[in-house]
Order: C-alpha cells, then structure tokens, then sequence
C-alpha cells in the first residue's frame, strides 16, 4: 500500500468532509440540487484546465473504458443530488456519517466483484472498527434533528460515492487516463443537474451563495478531486473505501467548531472508534523479511 497515496486520498476527504458544515454554517437558502450543479460545473471546468489532455481524452473513447466514464458521470450526479438533499435534511454530521459509513461496504463489494480484490484481516479489522464508530456517531442526541428521508439520501449519496471509486479504478485499470476521466466525470454530471440551476436560482446569486459555490468548486471539488485522483491509481478500491470514512470525522469536528454542536459521550467514543480504524487502515503493517537458511557445505569439499 502506497503511503503517498494513503496521503493524498486522506487528505481529498478531510477537505470533502467540510461540505455539510459549509453548506450549513453559510445558510445561502439554496436549493441543494442547484449548489450541487453550480459546484460540479465550476469545480470541472477549473479541474478541465489544469487536467485534461487531448491525448487522455482519446483514452476515453475506448470502448471498455468509455462504459465505466459513463458509470462516473452517473454516480457522480446521483451523489450530488443525494448527498446535498441529506444535508439539507439532516444536519451535516449525520449525512456525512449516513453517507460514508456505508462507502467501504460497497467498495469492498465491487472490489471483489469486479477485480477479485480480498481484504487482509488488518483492513478488515480497522473497516469494522470504523463503521461501528459511524454508527455511533449516528445514534440520535437530544438536540439531533435525525430524519429518515434525509438518512436515505444519505446512504444512497454513499452507495453513489462508492462506486465511483470502483468506476474510476476500472477505467485506470483498462487504460483510461484518469487526470482527464475526473474532470470529465464532475463536468457531465454537472451538466446533467444544471437545468435545476433555471428552475431554482434562488441563493447562489448573494454573498453568501457565491462565497459557498467558491470554496465548493475550488477547495472541496478542483483540488479534492485532483488529489483524489493522484491518489485512488495507487490503492485498493476497499482501502480507498475505508479511507472515505475520514470524511464524517472531519463534518463532526467542524460541527463542534464552527456550528456549536455539542457532541455526547456516545458521539465521542464513535469519533475515537472512526480515528482508531482509519489508523489501522492507513498505517502500513510491518513486513516480514525472510532470511534464507544456509545450504549445508556438501560432503567431501
């Protein structure tokens, strides 16, 4: 396991854990499926700027490849659209972790499924130590507005998210170029959703709104993707998985932080459980060296 890689994908959901908390402590009042299309399309086109190539993009075509490019786009617009709306919903702690408690279970599934991918026991370990601690983080507190549609579209912002990486790891491993495959993904998905953009402009237009859509598309979408993406080619789609799970403990974090909430003893040892398993996930285990026995001296000599 590459630790440059374990890096750059912790890094990608420290900053992709603070778009609940964003969207909430900016309270623009925009409808979530609008805030999701502006962010795509902006967040693409700079990512298209600094990461497409002509060469890449003919890698794309390919037809092996361009079926799973095709699975990025949709997934990726599906995460957007559900994921904002849980937010909305929920909070941005409880749709973070309804979100990504359930993104190693699906990877780890596609991962088998798709490259015969299976875990170490270690993984396994640090996986189930971090979901248990989402689900922790998930009970309800006294000053929880928990609400089962927004848990909903939670886990299917997480179904979405997950395979998106199995996606983005098969068109790598058919040869397609993934600096341009990112860009490509968000832009379409953008495009896709962007008719929300006349039906519900309301919010995006203000201070507010647009300080939202910038630290979205720059921060959490230009510069996360790109570090993704720098980072996915060199792990497993269940490591990487695993690694997403960041993501919840960061909106937790911000949510003490910046919008006041207050966190219970249950809350607390779920957060120690997540950082525990994240720990074991990302930390490379020793390796053995084994030192060959001497060949005995052959008689005579």
């Amino acid at each position: 396991m590459g630790v440059s890689g374990v890096v750059l994908v912790l890094v990608a959901a420290v900053l992709w854990g603070t778009v609940g908390p964003a969207q909430v402590w900016a309270g623009s009042g925009a409808h979530p499926v609008s805030l999701g299309a502006a962010r795509m399309l902006v967040g693409g086109l700079l990512l298209a700027v600094v990461m497409v190539r002509p060469a890449g993009l003919r890698t794309l075509l390919v037809r092996g490849v361009r079926r799973w490019v095709m699975v990025s786009v949709l997934v990726t617009a599906a995460f957007q659209v559900c994921f904002l709306q849980a937010v909305e919903r929920s909070g941005a702690a409880l749709a973070t972790a309804s979100a990504f408690g359930v993104v190693p279970v699906v990877t780890g599934v596609c991962g088998l499924v798709l490259s015969g991918e299976r875990q170490s026991g270690r993984w396994s370990a640090g996986t189930l130590c971090a979901v248990v601690g989402v689900g922790l983080l998930l009970l309800p507190s006294g000053e929880g507005r928990a609400d089962a549609l927004g848990v909903v579209f939670g886990v299917m912002a997480g179904a979405s998210f997950g395979v998106y990486i199995a996606a983005t790891k098969e068109v790598g491993a058919r040869g397609g170029d993934l600096d341009t495959a990112a860009p490509v993904s968000v832009l379409c998905a953008g495009l896709m959703v962007s008719p929300f953009l006349l039906v519900a402009p309301e919010g995006l237009f203000t201070a507010r709104g647009a300080a939202l859509v910038g630290w979205l598309a720059l921060g959490t979408t230009a510069l996360g993707y790109l570090l993704f993406t720098r980072g996915v080619g060199r792990l497993s789609a269940a490591t990487v998985g695993t690694l997403s799970l960041a993501e919840p403990l960061v909106a937790t974090a911000l949510g003490v932080v910046l919008l006041g909430e207050r966190p219970g003893p249950v809350a607390v040892a779920g957060g120690v459980l997540l950082l525990g398993g994240l720990v074991a996930v990302s930390v490379p285990g020793r390796r053995r060296t084994v030192v060959p026995e001497p060949r005995p001296e052959p008689v005579g000599r």
